[in-house]
């Protein structure tokens, strides 16, 4: 048995080594809830040739965002993705070592890293960004983490309107840490209360703009009030394409900014790889995770490019870092630099106000239509629709009729009254045609 070595009398030895009576034991810091009770319902063996033919036929019944129309957002967001990009990310300059502590062998990657960094720090309005993090949810609870550390308090305040599955992040790592964490109830409209969840013990309060729910906010006011109570402002950015219209967090105030990267350069991919963005004051820069690049020159007074700081520490002093977050998403984050330097601020400006005014279109066209009505007052290129029927029972009415509508609110808050709530997302992939057939759908649909 190549790829089964062991028996049962091997299994019992070890355990009786170890001093366990069984393998689930190995297993009892895992919640149950969290644990199957048996096998996964799948067959115990097949031929290798079997196994390809069955997932090809569960791959095909996929529908994927470029073969029919497609208004899927709530924080992964379809964008057009440039040909060069893919060129770009593959040439051996930038295919160095993944890891750069030998600057000597990995100028490449140093180098895309370091303007990564500064468009990153440039689109946030930030002094200084990482290289980088994982994903935007892990981002937003490393930078929890952060306020923690900067305040040396450790109570975070968390709007309703931070997208939930960045809400879940953060609350499994303030519950590991033994941290506290006041979540407000998710709301439509109206004020949160976030400044009355404010004690002496709170390090930050947690935002997103545009929120989850796709509303456009102006926090500067909410961080004059934050600072004075000695905590930080956190501002959560899930589609990066609007930080190129958008007041940036940094003029708002913000004092870290987190976001996900993906809209740039990142096609959706079934959900992943994605890049974290991560930028703050440079005030707290020895407080922040990941890793900095720098700029240099070498001996012979050449440009050159070095690790200037890893916080994490983790190759030399784990007991030192700020973080024990082990990736930096180095080729999405390579794909994103790629896109953002083809597009330039103009380029990137343009997008951005296409993606509006596409919104914008398909807003007007929607709620022209009898039982649909829009929620939000203001909106980048996502808002939130109340529908007179069940958001879900509508979304699969419209992929039946081959348009991928939305996400229904309730998908991802179920206990918050949101039955009737769709989130629906315009990129500048959702020509006039896609838009103009989605309203006939729904009108159908509706009718």
């Amino acid at each position: 048995m190549r790829y089964l070595p062991l028996n049962d009398n091997d299994r019992a030895a070890m355990l009786h080594r170890i001093g366990v009576d069984n393998i689930d034991a190995l297993f009892r810091d895992v919640p149950s809830a969290a644990r199957l009770d048996g096998p996964v319902d799948l067959p115990l063996h097949k031929s290798e040739m079997q196994v390809e033919r069955d997932m090809q036929a569960l791959a095909a019944q996929n529908v994927t965002a470029g073969a029919v129309p497609f208004f899927c957002g709530a924080g992964a967001y379809r964008h057009h993705v440039p040909a060069t990009v893919d060129h770009i990310i593959q040439r051996s300059e930038f295919l160095t070592s993944y890891t750069p502590y030998q600057p000597e062998i990995t100028q490449g990657t140093l180098q895309y890293l370091f303007e990564f960094q500064s468009q990153v720090a440039e689109l946030t309005g930030m002094e200084v960004a990482n290289a980088s993090m994982y994903d935007g949810s892990t981002a937003a609870g490393e930078a929890v983490l952060m306020a923690h550390r900067v305040t040396r308090r450790n109570h975070a305040v968390i709007s309703g309107r931070v997208h939930p599955q960045y809400v879940d992040v953060i609350a499994n790592l303030s519950d590991m840490g033994g941290f506290g964490l006041t979540h407000i109830p998710p709301s439509l409209q109206g004020t949160e209360g976030l400044l009355s969840a404010i004690d002496e013990n709170t390090s930050c309060v947690v935002v997103q703009n545009p929120d989850f729910f796709g509303t456009v906010h102006d926090y500067t006011e909410l961080a004059d009030a934050v600072h004075a109570r000695g905590s930080l402002l956190v501002v959560v950015v899930t589609e990066a394409v609007s930080l190129g219209v958008l007041k940036t967090p940094g003029a708002m105030g913000a004092d870290i900014v987190v976001g996900e990267g993906q809209s740039l350069g990142n096609g959706l991919n079934f959900g992943g790889p994605y890049v974290g963005l991560f930028a703050a004051r440079e005030k707290f820069l020895r407080q922040m995770p990941g890793r900095l690049c720098g700029e240099t020159v070498d001996a012979d007074g050449k440009r050159g490019f070095v690790l200037t700081l890893s916080t994490r520490e983790q190759h030399i002093r784990r007991d030192k870092a700020t973080s024990n977050i082990c990736t930096n998403s180095g080729l999405c984050s390579l794909a994103f630099t790629a896109h953002v330097s083809l597009l330039g601020g103009d380029g990137l400006q343009h997008l951005a106000r296409l993606n509006h005014e596409y919104g914008l279109d398909l807003a007007d066209k929607l709620t022209a239509i009898k039982g649909v009505s829009l929620v939000n007052d203001t909106f980048f290129n996502e808002f939130t629709l109340e529908l007179s029927q069940p958001a879900d029972a509508v979304v699969e009415a419209l992929a039946a009729r081959g348009i991928l509508g939305g996400v229904p609110v309730s998908r991802l808050i179920p206990d918050g009254g949101f039955e009737n709530h769709l989130l629906v997302a315009v990129t500048e992939t959702c020509a006039e045609e896609d838009r103009a057939a989605y309203a006939a759908a729904l009108e159908e649909v509706l009718s």
